[in-house]
């Protein structure tokens, strides 16, 4: 089996059986050592393997050598079939049918991204249980056998998993050694080495697997060496418990290590896997795979959404927190944009799609975290280099700690050889390599779960050290969208203006109109008909309303057909310096009133910006509207404001900012913002869902709320000082155990504790990063 290139000369693959960082760092050695592979990205939270090569690598070799080490193997972005009729692939989670997933990406300052296969339950679980190593010409026995992992999909119980298999089974094991070395003590250290072997030899065949593939200090290694240490040294109880407490440990890993993975996997099973297609007048229910752009779907009352869609019928409250996170319903009505996952809530809706299934919101976001959980953060990756000086460092402290005493001072071969055994453990590196990497896998999958998409850990690390932000204005801290902010009165009644004004704007789609007609649906009025409706372009809109000729556009225009007194005239003057677009309505020649509208700002922009002050973040807002509208909403929100600015203008400040020291982050709609995100540090889109908020920068906000920019801010020092607690625990319980060692207080059972158990302790610390803050139980 071949993978198939997501970009020139890049081969993406699931990775069944790695559950811990010592995992991906033998896979990580053996394939970098293939001919021909340039780099490679493993992500022990994600499951997955990206590989970049020359073009003359032989990746059916490379997969060979990750088989031989015992993993599986499946290759994505594979082509289903297709051709012969059956739909790709839709979601993971949804179909075990293969597809291929064709959107291309342009990730900000991360080069060409790929294209990705997702399938059914392996997103769960990431074990590769559909992989058939007859693919690479091994026997599948033999390969297993190579890896204490679980190779099945572990989406039931622990315990039937093989790895849990094999723990319970080296258990019964030691318990049945206690028994009988109780009754026959002559014979205890050959059935407690029996027992040992049961859980060793498939640990000792990995570790030499791992040093040919050129891992020679590996964790297997060290176990299997103290192993077999402690049984020359008749030791053999103690090597048979601690083997036992190894593949508990390993056990654990993999569950923590599954739970981190479902937390962002779960969002699939938000889509559902039927939808109703209405054609010719007909429903039908069919698989949400396979519908195709430009399908329309009844969705009833209750019903979750079964793909991305533009309402072209209905109106209803859309529950959107599955994808958004926002709690409260929002109404939505024809045109307006919904999302795959989120649940209707009372009217039929009529969506027509947008986007097929393996390219909806929640698979895309899916992916982004998935991809995100392979790059690396400058933390991880120093920890990345300081772990490969640490262990062979380890290894000479305890050949040291061995050797040296019996021979310079004279001590006991027997105690001190246990000595270094004891440190051999101790010094295991897999608490301090995964502290980083479980730290940020946590984090990306809540924030996914918030709408707060990163892509990587080098950005969720820049994050934290922010210190100014800029916004756009249009769509950023305001809706993107005008709304009737004052109904003026001059001849007539308020109602009266705003009705006669509707009749004149039905059935336009100009967003002005659309303001004027939310306005009076919202008021409940009548809109009266309108006739022989003509417009006059740039000036405004003439029909005839209950027999009388009614005119409705700009003032200058107005002027030209009625006198405007100066008291309306001011009047219209103020409204304009607040940054509102008034139109004004004559009816019958005589003026009747004005109407007054603006793009506001978010309802939480505000308070999102005054979380960012009290970040002690500057924040400065760069558009390219006119200086009065921009100050108005500026003065209304208390940010500095830089109006009239062409995009390359907006790249401009964002480079004097970092020039005068400024850690600059720059939040936009990703399109005439490109320039300034590209120059920021960290790019920012805003937006719900669209290809725009979720490919273009570093991160993007999916529900538009500007408070959520604090948030990601707060999420990236939570992470930090998270990813500083465990290398703490990892480093100090080592610490602690290693002097307790050498002093004679504690040996191989308590060192091969204080390695899992730092373990176990350091991921528990991480995954509490998947609660939202706020819950009375964040980090």
């Amino acid at each position: 089996m071949t993978a198939e290139n997501h970009a020139p000369n890049q081969a993406r693959y699931k990775v069944g059986g790695m559950d811990c960082a010592s995992c991906a760092t033998k896979i990580d050695t053996a394939v970098r050592r293939v001919p021909g592979v340039e780099d490679v990205s493993v992500s022990v939270a994600a499951g997955t393997m990206t590989v970049s090569h020359n073009g003359s690598a032989d990746l059916a070799a490379m997969e060979k050598k990750v088989a031989g080490l015992g993993y599986s193997l499946r290759a994505l972005g594979r082509k289903g079939t297709e051709q012969g009729g059956t739909p790709p692939s839709a979601l993971p989670g949804i179909s075990p049918a293969r597809g291929e997933i064709s959107q291309s990406h342009d990730h900000h300052e991360h080069g060409p991204d790929c294209n990705h296969d997702h399938h059914g339950g392996d997103h769960a679980h990431h074990h590769g249980g559909g992989h058939d190593h007859a693919d690479h010409g091994h026997d599948p026995d033999e390969i297993e056998g190579l890896h204490g992992h679980d190779h099945a999909p572990m989406d039931g119980p622990w315990w039937k998993s093989k790895k849990g298999r094999l723990t319970i089974l080296v258990g019964l094991a030691l318990v049945v050694a206690y028994g009988f070395g109780h009754f026959v003590p002559a014979y205890d250290s050959y059935i407690f080495t029996a027992a040992m072997l049961i859980g060793l030899v498939p640990i000792a065949r990995r570790a030499i697997m791992a040093a040919f593939a050129g891992t020679p200090f590996s964790i297997e290694m060290l176990m299997t060496i103290a192993a077999v240490g402690a049984v020359i040294i008749n030791a053999s109880e103690e090597a048979a418990a601690v083997v036992f407490l190894f593949l508990v440990g390993e056990l654990l890993e993999g569950v923590a290590a599954g739970k981190a993975r479902s937390s962002i996997q779960s969002l699939t099973a938000l889509v559902p896997k039927t939808a109703l297609v209405e054609k010719d007048g007909k429903t039908r229910e069919v698989p949400a795979e396979t519908l195709a752009v430009g399908a329309v779907i009844l969705v009833r009352p209750g019903d979750r959404i079964s793909a991305d869609g533009i309402i072209v019928a209905g109106t209803s409250a859309i529950d959107e927190a599955p994808v958004t996170g926002e709690s409260t319903p929002v109404e939505k009505g024809e045109g307006e944009q919904v999302f795959a996952g989120t649940i209707n809530g009372n009217a039929a809706l009529w969506v027509r799609v947008t986007a097929a299934a393996e390219d909806n919101t929640i698979a895309r976001v899916v992916r982004l975290v998935e991809e995100a959980q392979e790059k690396k953060a400058p933390t991880e990756r120093f920890i990345d280099r300081f772990s490969r000086y640490y262990t062979p460092g380890v290894v000479v402290v305890a050949a040291l700690v061995a050797i040296l005493p019996p021979l310079v001072a004279g001590g006991e071969w027997g105690e001190w050889v246990y000595k270094g055994l004891a440190i051999l453990l101790i010094g295991c590196p897999c608490a301090l390599v995964i502290s980083t990497p479980a730290a940020i896998a946590a984090s990306l999958s809540s924030g996914a779960r918030r709408g707060l998409l990163l892509k990587g850990g080098a950005v969720l690390e820049t994050l934290g050290k922010l210190t100014a932000v800029a916004f756009d204005k249009t769509g950023t801290l305001t809706s993107g969208k005008p709304q009737v902010t004052d109904v003026i009165a001059f001849g007539r009644n308020a109602d009266d203006v705003l009705r006669i004004s509707a009749a004149l704007e039905a059935g336009s789609s100009h967003p002005l109109a659309v303001a004027i007609l939310a306005k009076t649906a919202e008021y409940e009025l009548d809109v009266p008909a309108a006739s022989e409706a003509k417009a006059l372009a740039g000036r405004g809109v003439t029909a005839l309303v209950d027999g009388e000729e009614v005119f409705f556009g700009s003032p200058k225009a107005a002027v030209e057909r009625v006198s405007l007194p100066m008291a309306h005239s001011r009047r219209i003057a103020a409204l304009n310096d607040e940054g509102k677009t008034v139109s004004v309505l004559i009816v019958g020649g005589v003026l009747a009133g004005a109407i007054a509208m603006r793009d506001e700002p978010r309802a939480d922009a505000r308070a999102g910006l005054k979380l960012l002050a009290d970040h002690g973040v500057k924040t400065v807002m760069l558009t390219g509207d006119n200086a009065r509208t921009a100050d108005a909403i500026g003065k209304d929100l208390g940010i500095e404001v830089r109006a009239e600015l062409m995009p390359q203008d907006k790249s401009r400040i964002v480079g004097e900012l970092q020039r005068d020291g400024f850690v600059v982050g720059k939040v936009g709609d990703g399109i005439n913002d490109a320039p300034a995100l590209a120059a920021a540090d960290i790019g920012i889109a805003m937006g719900g869902g669209t290809d725009v908020a979720l490919e273009t920068a570093d991160a993007a906000v999916l529900h538009g709320r500007v408070s959520d920019i604090a948030g990601m801010i707060d999420l990236s020092k939570r992470t930090m000082r998270n990813i500083w607690q465990n290398i703490t625990i990892a480093l100090g319980l080592k610490a602690v155990f290693l002097v307790t060692t050498i002093i004679g207080v504690t040996g191989l059972w308590p060192a091969i504790l204080a390695d899992t158990g730092a373990t176990v302790l350091v991921t528990i610390n991480a995954l509490r990063l998947l609660r939202a803050p706020g819950d009375g139980r964040s980090a």
